[in-house]
Formats: C-alpha cells, sequence, structure tokens
C-alpha cells in the first residue's frame, strides 16, 4: 500500500515579499529621518549658517545663567571670601535699596548725559574727516600721521592736562570719553569708505555724475551700514571710558559710584555699578543692531 505523501502548504510568496519591501521601506524610512535630524543639529555649527531666533537668544541667556550659577556656588560654598566677591543675594539687596532711595536713577541719568554729549562730540568730529581721508589721499596723509601719535598714547595721561585746560566740570568728562573715542573712530571710518568697490566709482563717472554727488549718492550710501555698526562699537568705547572720566570731582555718576566704593571695600557696589553700566550697554547695542536691519534691510538680506 503506497502511502501518499502531501506537500507541505506552500507560502503566499506575494505577501511574504510584499512584507519584507515594507520592513525594508520602513527600516530606510526611519534611517532617512535620523540621518536627517542629525543634519539639522550639525546645520547649528555650520560656518554662516543661520539659527533659529529663539535659539539664538536661548543660547546667551544659557550662558548668563550658566555663570550666575557659578557665581552662587562660589559665594555659598566660601570658594571666594565676601570681601573679593559678594554673594548674589547682597547685589540685589543692594540694588533695591538704591533703587528706593533714588541714588540709582540719578547715577544712570549723570552718566548716560556724559556718554551721550561726548561720544556724540567724538563723531561729528571723526565721520567728515573719516570720509575725507577714505576719499582723498592728501587728506589721509594730513590727518594719518597726527592721529596714529595720539591714539597710542593712554587718555588716562590726559587727565591732568584736561583739569588744567577746562577745569573739573562735565566739560573735561566730555573730552577724556572724546579723546578716548575720536582717534579710533575716525580711522575706523577711513576703512568703511575705503571698502566700497571701484568699479561703482567708475561706473558714476561714465554715467556723468560730478566728483561731489560721487561722494554723496555712491560713497557715502555704501559705507553707510559699515559706518552705523563703527557708531555701534565706538558708543561701546565710550562706555569703557566711563569710570575714567568720573575719576576726577564727580559727584554723581556710575564711575564715581565705583571709586567711591573701591575706598571702602563696598565690592556689592562695584559689582551692582558694573552690572547696570553692562546692561545700559547692552540696551545701546541692540538699539543699534535693531535699527541697523531698519535703516539697511538690504544688507539682512544679502548676509
Amino acid at each position: 500500500m503506497k502511502i501518499r505523501q502531501t506537500k507541505p502548504p506552500s507560502k503566499d510568496k506575494t505577501s511574504e515579499g510584499g512584507g519584507f519591501k515594507q520592513h525594508t521601506a520602513s527600516r530606510h524610512e526611519v534611517l532617512y529621518n535620523n540621518k536627517f535630524q542629525i543634519k539639522r543639529r550639525i546645520k547649528l555649527f555650520e560656518i554662516y549658517n543661520d539659527v533659529p531666533v529663539h535659539i539664538y537668544f536661548l543660547a546667551g541667556i544659557f550662558l548668563m545663567c550658566l555663570l550666575i550659577l557659578i557665581w552662587i556656588f562660589l559665594t555659598e560654598k566660601g570658594v571666594v571670601g565676601e570681601i573679593f566677591l559678594p554673594k548674589p543675594k547682597d547685589v540685589f539687596v543692594e540694588l533695591f535699596k538704591e533703587t528706593k532711595n533714588g541714588v540709582l536713577w540719578i547715577d544712570i541719568k549723570a552718566s548716560c548725559y556724559r556718554i551721550l554729549i561726548g561720544w556724540l562730540i567724538s563723531t561729528i568730529f571723526a565721520l567728515p574727516i573719516g570720509i575725507l581721508m577714505g576719499c582723498f589721499r592728501l587728506f589721509e596723509g594730513l590727518f594719518e600721521p597726527l592721529i596714529d601719535v595720539i591714539r597710542y598714547m593712554p587718555a588716562v595721561a590726559f587727565i591732568p592736562l584736561t583739569i588744567l585746560w577746562l577745569g573739573v566740570g562735565d566739560v573735561q568728562k566730555f573730552a577724556i570719553i572724546f579723546i578716548g573715542t575720536f582717534f579710533q573712530e575716525v580711522l575706523m571710518i577711513m576703512d568703511n569708505v575705503k571698502s566700497v568697490p571701484r568699479e561703482y566709482i567708475h561706473v558714476s563717472y561714465t554715467l556723468g555724475l560730478k566728483k561731489w554727488e560721487i561722494l554723496w549718492h555712491v560713497i557715502l550710501r555704501s559705507a553707510l551700514p559699515k559706518i552705523w555698526d563703527t557708531f555701534r562699537i565706538t558708543i561701546g568705547w565710550a562706555w569703557t571710558y566711563l569710570v575714567l572720566a568720573e575719576l576726577v570731582a564727580a559727584d554723581s555718576g556710575l564711575g564715581y559710584r565705583i571709586m567711591r566704593a573701591q575706598r571702602f571695600l563696598q565690592t556689592d557696589v562695584i559689582i551692582l555699578s558694573l552690572f547696570v553700566m553692562g546692561v545700559l550697554g547692552l540696551v545701546t547695542d541692540y538699539a543699534f543692531k535693531i535699527s541697523y536691519n531698519f535703516l539697511f534691510p538690504w544688507k539682512k538680506k544679502s548676509q
């Protein structure tokens, strides 16, 4: 008797192949998504690559918070003595006290007034002289040797002379800020003007524009975005010369407050005044940046 052999049920090749293909496709999709996410993360570290605005601001906030945490750790654990570095809560107590009695507002008003006037005087002179030096070699040869000599002299060395010549009022403080700012600013403006492509000038002559029309309509307008950046940088330098300007015969101002606190080892007052100066400088810097984007929108798009 022959036993009839039955074949085992064959698998559905179509369904098996379809499942395999579906599994392979989903696997490739996962790998592609992971690869795409890695690429997105790496783009944050590409040269000249733009980043989202929230990441841009969060990065700065993260660093400041990290420094504050390190500050709290060093002072609370006693790693650094309070005479050298006060606790953050002591600085905030001093901030509340000076805000309540009005001393802080008087100091801020006096310092902002001196910074603004000193920087404006410097800019009023630096702008036309820097433009002339950038456009005409004659004016560059006329002014640059004298400017190069004076700009290497420390501004603090001029304090005795400015007191002798101008007294101890605000004019003397304007002069110190002017000396510390003008001689750098005028050379930066000269370089801004020189950065204008020569092709613009050649084309302007070809179109029949006159010399002063080229200077006003072509060179100045082309260099103005960089000149605006120079203004932003130099007003920051003016803030750094504030303490020096208020070193002698001042009765108000953030620099005066720092020098007075130094005599009595009031490090909390020193830290508070420095912090306020930094915040005011940051506000000034961002005011120039925002106005830059508003005044020169085409430069923002081209970067």
